[in-house]
Order: C-alpha cells, then structure tokens, then sequence
C-alpha cells in the first residue's frame, strides 16, 4: 500500500495506475481534510464487489434458516401452487 499527496499522483498519475494494475498496488491519495481516495485496479474492485454480494447472499440464507429454525416456513402441494398461477 503506497499513500501519496494529490500533487505528487498528478503530476504522475500514469506511474501509479500502472503500479495499481500491474503490481496489484493499493494507492491512498491523500487530500485536504482527510477526504482521500483509493486508487486500485479493475481486477481488485470487481473482487470487492464479489465479496460483499456473496456476503449479502450469505446473509440472507442465514437469516432464512433461522426462519426454517423457528418453524416460520409455509408448505403447499401441487395443486395449491397451480391454483396460486
């Protein structure tokens, strides 16, 4: 993880993009008021991204099991799915 000032990235911005992609860098561009930003490559937020859906899905099965737990589950036939249509 690399931190630099928002000066220095701008003025070589291409350099840490490439560092971001090709060595999977973390770069934290600071700025005034502490209202940095992160800088990281493609590859690096699609798998953040992944993680926190999957973490949703998890959750959700995990509450619905609790439910299943808790006998909060309703059960129907064929025929009364059908008649539901």
């Amino acid at each position: 993880m690399t931190a630099v000032n928002y000066s220095t990235i701008r003025g070589n911005f291409a350099h840490y993009c490439d560092r971001a992609v090709n060595e999977s860098e973390t770069v934290i561009v600071t700025r005034k008021n502490e209202q940095n930003v992160v800088l990281i490559s493609m590859e690096a937020y699609n798998s953040l991204v992944r993680q926190a859906q999957n973490a949703e899905y998890l959750a959700m099965l995990d509450r619905s099991l609790a439910q299943i737990e808790r006998g909060e589950t309703v059960t129907k036939n064929i025929a009364e799915l059908e008649a539901m249509e």
